[in-house]
C-alpha cells in the first residue's frame, strides 16, 4: 500500500512515498520535488559482522542518464565507474548520517540514492540526504533519525532556499547545511570572502527549514514506518577493563604526552603488544577485547587531559598552531612549486600552465561544460608510515581536493585576465592532521610561485571538539589523534577579507550555535596566523611566469574574419601552427589565444594572423599580386583575401591600349588604395604609387 506525506518547499511540492517501488528493501522511499525524483533504498544485515573494531556503513549515490533524456558517451553505452559528483554526493550523504547509528551497531547496512528523473531545481544531492534519511527512518533499521539538508545560496544580498541553476550561477556562496531537528551536523560548501557573521546567519536560516524537513520525516514513520529491531549494544567485560587498566593506565598516561606521533604510537603499539601477550591464550582468545579497552583508556585520558589540562597530546594549547615552514620555486623544471610543512604535515604543491587544449570537459546530468582550473590530491600510503597498494584515487582523495579547489577558485583571476588552464597536484608527503588544509596553503603558494595572480592569498585550517557534558575546548590546527578521538572536524578557508570553503561534520549528532561561533573566531584567528607567515615566504603573485611555461598571447579580430584565419577545413589555421609551432585556439567572439615557450615564434604567428586579418587602408602602397586579368583592368590581391581592381587607366601615365601590356596574372605589383566604397569595394592605381614611389626617391 502506498503512502506519501506532502510539505511545501520554496513554492513546490516536496513528495515522500513508500510503498510502490523497492518493497524488498528494509526502507524504500521516492522523493520527488519538481521535475526531480529520487528513490532511496536502506537495508541492513540482520546479523552483526565480526572481527571489526567500526560501522561498515556504505552509502552510494547513483546518476541515471536517463533522468535527464540522455545516453552515455564513450564507447560504453552504459553507466560506469563513479563520477566524481556522485563521489562527493555520496560523502555528502554518508557524513550527517553515520553518526546516527547507535554505538556498537556493527551489521553491514547499505544505502542507496538512484537519480531517476533529473531537472532544473538543482536538488537531487539534497534529496539524497533526505530520501536516505527518510528510508532509514522508516525501516526497522536502529537509527536515531531523521535527519535532512537544504542548500542554501545568497543572490544580490539576500539568502536563498535551494536555488535553482539559474540562480546558483550567480551566488557569491553555495552551502549545504545538514542537521537533526536539535542540531546542526554538517556544513559544506563555498563562498566569496564571506564574514563569519554572515555564515552563521545562512546556517541559521538553514536550519530553520531542516527542521520542518525533520518533522515531515517524523510524521512520514507515524504513518509508514516498521517497528525498529532489538538492539543491544555489547556488554563492557568490567573485569577485563580492571586488569587493562591496572597494567596499561600509567604507562598510557605517560605516552600519549610524547609530541613526535611515530614514537607516541610505537610507544602505545608496543605496550598494547605486550598486555595481549600477557593477558591472551589460546584457550581464550581475548586479544580484541584487550584492544577495544586499550583505545577506549587512551580516548579518555586524551580528551580529560585537554578537558581538565587544557593540554593536548603534543604538549600545546587548545589555540596553539604547530610550528610552520613554507619554501617556493623548490622545483626547476615546473612552472610553480611549493612545500608547506605544518608541525608533521608535509604538502608539496605544484603548479602547471596549460591552454585550452588542456581544460577538462564535464558530461554531467546539467549538460557539457569545461574547467580551466582544476586541483588533485593524492595521499600516499608512506605519508603515514603505512605500506598499501597504489590504487586511483579514494573518496577521501576526490574529497579533500575538492575541497581545497574550492578554496583557491574564489580567488582564481577571470579568464579573460589569464587565459590559461591551471592544474594544481597535491602530494601529501607527511600526514598528522589536517593535510586537506596544508593543500589550501602549499596551493596557495605554488600558484604565486607560478605567477598566477590569484586575488589574495588562501590559508586553511582545521579545528576540533572536545565535548564532556557542560564541558567544552575547541582545539586549533588539530592532529591526527584528535581528530580521531574528538567530536568535530571543522575546516574553514580563507583570506584577510572573509571565508573561501566551508566543511564541518560531526560525530555526536550536531554542535550548538554557540560552539560554532566560538570555533569560527579561533579559526579566524588561526587563519590570519598562517596568511602571516605565507606572505612572509612570498608576498605576493611573481611578476613573471616559469621560463619553461608557456605564454599566452591574446588577440581580437572581427568575428567576420575567423573563417580567414581557419581557412578551408583549417588549412590555414594549421599552415600557421607548423610554420611556427605554436598553440593556437580561437573562440566564437574573435577572441585567439597564441601559446608558446618561444616569445619569437609567438610574435611570428601574431605578424601572420595580422597579416590575414589587415583590411586595406586608404591611400596606402601595397605590394600585390595580379590574379586575375579582364579587358578592363586586373584584380589585385593586397591582403590575404582582399582584392582591389586595379582599372586599365589606372595602369600608368601613358595610355594603355592593353591590360596584359602592362601585366600578367602573378606578376607583384605596387598599388595604392585611392578609393573603398560603401559596399566596402577596393579601386586601386599603379601609377599613383609608381609616382609617388618616385617622388620619395628624388
Amino acid at each position: 500500500m502506498t503512502k506519501t506525506v506532502v510539505r511545501e518547499l520554496r513554492g513546490k511540492e516536496l513528495i515522500l512515498e513508500t510503498g510502490k517501488m523497492a518493497r524488498q528493501a528494509d526502507g524504500s522511499v521516492v522523493a520527488r520535488y519538481g521535475d526531480t525524483v529520487v528513490l532511496a533504498t536502506a537495508v541492513s544485515s540482520k546479523t552483526q559482522r565480526e572481527g571489526i573494531d567500526f560501522f561498515p556503513l556504505t552509502i552510494d549515490y547513483q546518476e541515471k542518464a536517463y533522468s535527464a533524456g540522455k545516453i552515455p558517451g564513450g564507447f560504453f553505452k552504459r553507466e560506469g565507474r563513479p563520477t566524481e559528483k556522485e563521489v562527493l554526493t555520496s560523502r555528502l550523504i554518508d557524513r550527517p548520517i553515520r553518526p546516527l547509528f547507535p554505538k556498537g551497531f556493527q551489521s553491514e547496512t547499505q544505502g542507496i540514492a538512484n537519480v531517476l528523473s533529473y531537472g532544473d531545481e538543482n536538488i537531487a544531492d539534497i534529496l539524497g540526504i533526505i530520501a536516505v534519511s527518510a528510508a532509514l527512518h522508516i525501516s526497522d533499521i536502529p537509527f536515531d533519525g531523521p535527519v535532512a539538508a537544504v542548500r542554501i545560496g545568497r543572490v544580490s544580498g539576500t539568502f536563498v532556499i535551494n536555488p535553482d541553476l539559474k540562480e546558483i550561477e550567480v551566488c557569491d556562496c553555495n552551502l549545504v547545511v545538514a542537521g537533526t531537528e536539535e542540531a546542526v551536523a554538517m556544513v559544506e560548501g563555498g563562498a566569496q570572502e564571506m564574514g563569519e557573521g554572515d555564515l552563521l546567519e545562512a546556517i541559521d536560516i538553514a536550519h530553520a527549514e531542516i527542521r520542518k524537513l525533520c518533522r515531515m520525516q517524523s510524521d512520514f514513520r507515524k504513518d509508514a514506518g516498521k517497528e525498529k529491531r532489538t538492539f543491544t549494544p555489547p556488554a563492557v567485560d568490567e573485569e577485563l577493563k580492571n586488569r587493562v587498566s591496572s597494567l596499561a593506565l600509567d604507562r598510557i598516561k605517560e605516552a600519549i604526552t610524547i609530541p613526535d606521533k611515530i614514537q607516541r604510537q610505537s610507544v602505545l603499539d608496543q605496550l598494547l603488544k605486550e598486555i595481549i601477550e600477557k593477558l591472551n591464550t589460546p584457550e581464550n582468545d581475548i586479544a580484541r577485547g584487550i584492544s577495544t579497552v586499550f583505545n577506549s583508556i587512551e580516548k579518555n585520558l586524551v580528551r580529560n587531559m585537554i578537558l581538565d589540562h587544557n593540554v593536548r597530546a603534543d604538549g600545546r594549547a587548545p589555540e596553539k598552531i604547530r610550528p610552520i615552514t613554507c619554501e617556493v620555486g623548490i622545483l626547476p623544471r615546473t612552472h610553480g612549486s611549493a612545500l608547506f610543512i605544518r608541525g608533521e604535515t608535509q604538502c608539496l604543491a605544484v603548479v602547471t600552465l596549460g591552454t585550452s587544449d588542456d581544460e577538462q570537459r564535464i558530461d554531467s546530468l546539467e549538460g557539457e561544460s569545461s574547467k580551466t582550473f582544476m586541483l588533485h590530491y593524492n595521499f600516499p600510503p608512506f605519508s603515514v608510515g603505512e605500506v598499501k597498494p597504489l590504487r586511483s584515487p579514494g573518496r577521501r582523495e576526490i574529497g579533500h581536493g575538492n575541497l581545497a579547489e574550492r578554496a583557491l577558485k574564489a580567488v582564481m583571476p577571470a579568464k579573460t585576465e589569464f587565459p590559461y588552464t591551471v592544474r594544481i597536484v597535491s602530494d601529501v608527503l607527511e600526514s598528522n592532521g589536517s593535510s586537506s588544509m596544508a593543500t589550501v596553503c602549499g596551493g596557495t603558494l605554488a600558484l604565486m610561485d607560478a605567477g598566477v595572480p590569484v586575488k589574495a592569498p588562501v590559508a586553511g585550517i582545521a579545528m576540533g571538539l572536545i565535548k564532556e557534558g557542560d564541558k567544552v575546548v575547541v582545539l586549533t590546527d588539530i592532529l591526527g589523534l584528535e581528530d580521531h578521538l574528538g567530536d568535530m572536524d571543522f575546516k574553514v578557508t580563507g583570506t584577510e577579507n572573509g571565508i573561501t570553503a566551508f566543511q564541518m561534520d560531526t560525530k555526536i549528532g550536531g554542535i550548538s550555535r554557540e560552539i560554532m561561533l566560538h570555533a569560527l573566531e579561533q579559526a579566524r584567528q588561526g587563519r590570519l596566523y598562517i596568511l602571516k607567515k605565507i606572505s612572509e615566504t612570498l608576498a605576493g603573485p611573481r611578476e613573471n611566469l616559469a621560463s619553461h611555461a608557456p605564454r599566452i598571447y591574446t588577440m581580437q579580430i572581427k568575428q567576420e574574419k575567423i573563417r580567414d584565419v581557419i581557412g578551408s577545413g583549417g588549412k590555414v589555421i594549421r599552415g600557421i601552427i607548423e610554420q611556427t609551432g605554436v598553440k593556437i585556439d580561437i573562440n566564437d567572439s574573435g577572441m585567439i589565444n597564441i601559446a608558446a615557450t618561444d616569445g619569437m615564434a609567438a610574435q611570428k604567428a601574431i605578424d601572420i594572423i595580422n597579416g590575414i586579418v589587415a583590411e586595406a587602408e586608404m591611400g596606402k602602397i601595397y605590394l600585390g599580386k595580379v590574379r586575375r586579368i579582364t579587358d578592363f583592368g586586373a584584380f589585385v590581391e593586397i591582403l590575404p583575401g582582399t582584392d582591389g581592381l586595379l582599372h586599365i587607366s589606372q595602369l600608368s601615365d601613358k595610355r594603355v591600349a592593353k591590360v596584359t601590356d602592362e601585366v600578367k596574372e602573378g606578376d607583384e605589383v605596387l598599388v595604392k588604395v585611392i578609393e573603398i566604397d560603401k559596399m566596402g569595394k577596393i579601386r586601386l592605381s599603379r601609377k599613383e604609387a609608381l609616382r609617388e614611389q618616385g617622388q620619395k626617391k628624388d
